[in-house]
């Protein structure tokens, strides 16, 4: 790896999506400041991200974000090597909102802007904290899952060991709904509360999830794609679900849950189990393990075939309990090496943007003075 003098810091700055964030990293694995702004509450009305509305809030934020960010970090903007920020994927007004101000810091601090891929983020998420733990394994390929509202996405990842730089090879996606936002849409027809993904992973525990038996049909390969691929899909069982209400008439309760909900904002899922009976449920804990149980199955099915040393898991569905639980018992079982991001740095934030930046830094990367937003930027 090529040696770098300096202070080793880079700012990430992330507006993919809902949040903004800012971060300063030092040396892509030492987090001096994570900081995020969410739009949880504002978009919560509509059940779902309001691409306007993210941009405004995005605009609105940018600047004290980024300043709290180098004041928690107890550094100075000169002391930073190198600015990064989100090219993509994600929303065009929202990335754009991070990417025009991330190329006026560093022209006006003269340092160098580094673009990074979003889903490179959330790999170097889960590589930054296990490298800092010891966890990552030495032997290469890893299979990375990228899992999240918008993505997922299975990835083999190798280290240049002499450059340090890295490149994955996509072996399998959703053709669909990625599976958090099949989570989110299942949660909006239930009638819980937004965003879905954490109400079901704490409702799921009350239920009984060999009730209700939902099916994954063979994915057919795509028109010329002669590569193995281990593709995901998530739209079926969101249409199973609704089904199921509709064939045992759970759309009275559905709509009395959805009313109280609305009418006292407050209530999180362990202060609403009076709501749910206990069809409901098991409807639920049966549909979580079945989308659980999917992603174990293509991810284990593709780590055997390629031959992966280690698994990465990350995403913000990498933080839910289940898919934790059950993914570290089916890897303990193989002797197979795998790393979850922490909590903080399982769904969107800065600190990953900076850390996969630090790479492309090493190799004296820069972004073009072009650079603008990709909203459907691919890796791999």
């Amino acid at each position: 790896m090529t040696p770098v003098s300096g202070s080793g810091l880079i700012l990430g700055i992330e507006s993919s999506c809902d949040e903004t964030a800012a971060a300063i990293v030092r040396r892509g694995e030492s987090v001096l400041s994570n900081v995020v702004a969410s739009q949880i509450a504002l978009h919560a009305a509509y059940g779902g991200v309001v691409p306007e509305l993210a941009s405004r809030e995005h605009l609105r934020h940018i600047v004290p974000v980024v300043r709290q960010a180098v004041a928690l970090a107890g550094v100075a903007l000169a002391d930073l090597d190198a600015v990064a920020v989100t090219e993509g994927p994600g929303l065009a007004g929202a990335l754009l909102v991070g990417i025009l101000y991330a190329k006026a810091l560093a022209f006006g601090l003269d340092k160098p802007l580094i673009a990074v891929n979003h889903l490179e983020g959330h790999i170097h998420a889960v590589v930054m904290e296990a490298r800092r733990a010891g966890l990552l394994p030495d032997e290469f390929p890893l299979l990375a899952l990228v899992v999240s509202g918008g993505h997922t996405h299975l990835y083999l990842a190798n280290e240049d060991p002499k450059t340090g730089g890295w490149n994955y090879c996509n072996v399998g996606r959703t053709v669909d709904d990625a599976a958090g936002e099949a989570f989110d849409k299942v949660a909006k027809l239930l009638g819980l509360g937004y965003p879905g993904g954490p109400w079901i992973d704490a409702l799921a525990t009350h239920g009984d999830p060999a009730v209700v038996r939902f099916q994954f049909n063979a994915i057919k390969p795509r028109d010329g794609d002669a590569a193995q691929r281990f593709d995901f899909s998530f739209s079926g069982i969101k249409t199973a679900v609704l089904r199921y209400t509709q064939t045992h008439d759970l759309s009275a309760s559905i709509e009395a849950r959805r009313a109280a909900l609305a009418a006292d904002t407050t209530l999180r899922p362990a202060d609403s189990l009076h709501l749910f009976d206990a069809q409901a449920l098991n409807l639920i804990a049966s549909f979580q393990s079945a989308v659980v149980g999917n992603l174990i199955r293509q991810t284990l099915a593709a780590a055997e075939a390629f031959g992966a040393r280690g698994l990465l898991i990350s995403g913000g569905v990498a933080a839910n309990r289940e898919l934790r639980a059950r993914f570290n018992s089916e890897a303990a079982a193989r002797n197979l090496p795998i790393a979850f991001p922490s909590l903080a740095l399982a769904t969107d934030n800065a600190a990953m943007i900076a850390a996969a930046a630090w790479p492309r830094f090493l190799q004296g990367e820069s972004a073009p003075e072009s650079l603008s937003a990709a909203p459907q930027l691919k890796l791999g």
